[in-house]
This record gives C-alpha cells, sequence and structure tokens, in this order.
C-alpha cells in the first residue's frame, strides 16, 4: 500500500464529498433507502476504493482483486455511488436506485450488477461469507495469494448470531486475510445500539476470539490508513478494524439520530437542508 501524503488526503476528501453528494440525490430520486449509515461510511469507502483496495474498474473479474462483502447491505448507497465515481458503471446510473428494472436495487444484487462480489440483504451473513472467501483462497493458493478480504458491517448487525459464528471461524483458523471493519455510529433502526442490545465492551468480545482488534476515527483518512495499515501487519490473525463514526456525518442536522437510519430526505425542508450541508445547489 502506497505512502497517504497530504496531497492524497485531499483527494480522498474531495471523493468522499462526491460520494455523500451522491447519496442524498440518490435517495432524494428515490423517496426510500437509508441515510445514516451511507453517508457515515463515506469516508471509509473513498478510502478503500481510492487508495487501499486492489482493483481495476476496468476489469472488475480481476484474479488478483481484493474482495470487499458488504454484509449490512442496506448501506449499498455509499457502496453504488462510490463504485459510479470509481469508474465501475456511469454516474448517471445512480439516480435510477431503487426503481423498478433497476441494476441498483435496495440491497446489492450480484445478478444484476456482476462486479459486486455477493448478494447482501439478510443483516448477519457477510462475514461468513467473507471467511470462506478467505478460507478458499487458502486452500486453493496455500499460505497466501495476496489477496485481502474485507468484510464492512454495521454495529446494530452485531445483534445476529450468525456473525459470531463466523468470528469463531475465523479466528480458529487465523485468517490473516481477512479484515473486518464495523461501522461504529451507535445506532439502529429502533434506537442507540446500548438501548437495544448493549455491545460493549465490543473490542474485548473481538479479542476473546482470536482477533486482533484495532480501533480509528472512521472520518479520518490517517487514522484509517493507520488502522487498514496495522491489519495488513498482522500475519497470525484475523483483524477487525472498529471504525467510530457519526451516523449521518456531512449533514449536521441529521447525524447521530438514529431516526436516520431508514428514511431518506422527503419534505421541502429536509431535502434543502441536506443539499445545503453538502454544498449542493438548488435543484
Amino acid at each position: 500500500m502506497t505512502p497517504l501524503t497530504d496531497q492524497k488526503i485531499a483527494l480522498l476528501a474531495e471523493k468522499a464529498l462526491d460520494i455523500r453528494r451522491s447519496i442524498v440525490e440518490m435517495l432524494i430520486e428515490a423517496k426510500s433507502g437509508h441515510t445514516a449509515g451511507p453517508l457515515d461510511m463515506a469516508d471509509i469507502f473513498a478510502y478503500l476504493y481510492f487508495h487501499a483496495l486492489k482493483h481495476d474498474p476496468k476489469k472488475p473479474g480481476w484474479e488478483y482483486r481484493d474482495r470487499l462483502v458488504l454484509s449490512n447491505g442496506h448501506i449499498c448507497p455509499v457502496l453504488y455511488a462510490t463504485m459510479a465515481h470509481a469508474g465501475y458503471f456511469p454516474v448517471s446510473e445512480l439516480m435510477t436506485l431503487r426503481k423498478f428494472g433497476s441494476r441498483l436495487q435496495g440491497h446489492p444484487h450480484r445478478d444484476f450488477l456482476p462486479m459486486l462480489e455477493t448478494s447482501s440483504g439478510p443483516l448477519g451473513c457477510g462475514l461468513s461469507q467473507a471467511v470462506g472467501m478467505a478460507l478458499a483462497d487458502r486452500i486453493d493458493n496455500g499460505r497466501s495469494s495476496g489477496r485481502r478480504f474485507y468484510c464492512l458491517t454495521g454495529d446494530g448487525e452485531l445483534d445476529e448470531g450468525n456473525n459470531w459464528e463466523a468470528v469463531m471461524l475465523a479466528g480458529k483458523e487465523k485468517l490473516r486475510s481477512l479484515t473486518a471493519i464495523v461501522d461504529r455510529n451507535n445506532i439502529q433502526i429502533d434506537g442507540f445500539t446500548e438501548d437495544v442490545m448493549p455491545l460493549e465492551p465490543i473490542a474485548d468480545k473481538w479479542r476473546s476470539f482470536n482477533w486482533h482488534v484495532v480501533e480509528c476515527d472512521g472520518h479520518d483518512f490517517r487514522d484509517i490508513d493507520r488502522a487498514v495499515g496495522e491489519a495488513q501487519a498482522v500475519f497470525e490473525k484475523p483483524t477487525v478494524v472498529i471504525a467510530h463514526t457519526i451516523a449521518s456525518k456531512g449533514v449536521p442536522a441529521f447525524e447521530r439520530k438514529f431516526e436516520w437510519h431508514g428514511k431518506p430526505p422527503t419534505t421541502p425542508e429536509e431535502i434543502r437542508t441536506a443539499r445545503q450541508a453538502l454544498g449542493i445547489g438548488p435543484r
């Protein structure tokens, strides 16, 4: 992975802003979808697709690409927006989100968009898929093929028991090529995570299953880079990056409010507020 220069950080910030603007416009056009998670994960997705991942938009099936599995599929607007800005398909197609016949379903569907690694929808399944990929890669290629496997999960998603089966297996198999990234925004659809189903001490739980644990500020590119770089340097076990984020980051009026987990801006005031916060001109 190349060093993260000041110039590259400025580029990543620009990309993250473009992604957030696209997310808001997609949701306004669709009149449905999730706001909080996509906005707060824009910095991490920008970092991954424009710095850390080995991938080629012109060759989406490239054998030696890194694999990215989005487990919490409902935040797919950030995945679609990032992939479009990275060149996988036209940015204009983002405006078809959730429309009949669109490739951009409300949850990612690999049959419609082949450059996706998996289809996702039911929460708690993505980490098992990523563990299977990493384990199969080791069986096929020996100790290491050079690929890395990233699984993005929500913190509320960790209420699902299937996650912990995957965590146990990955720890047992010492899958060093696997990195899980938890969006620790502290909200889920019904409220704050620590009210609905407390997760703390979340770091200790992962450690107890033989994972290396790194925590970072999910909006600080240097801190994200430190965490991902540390994950790549760990050879004896898988790593989880607990990324502390602010739900709906970028639109202060929506930030930290669990009510924005699963709804888009729909009223004229909400639309105006979101566009103004992100510097989007009136439509």
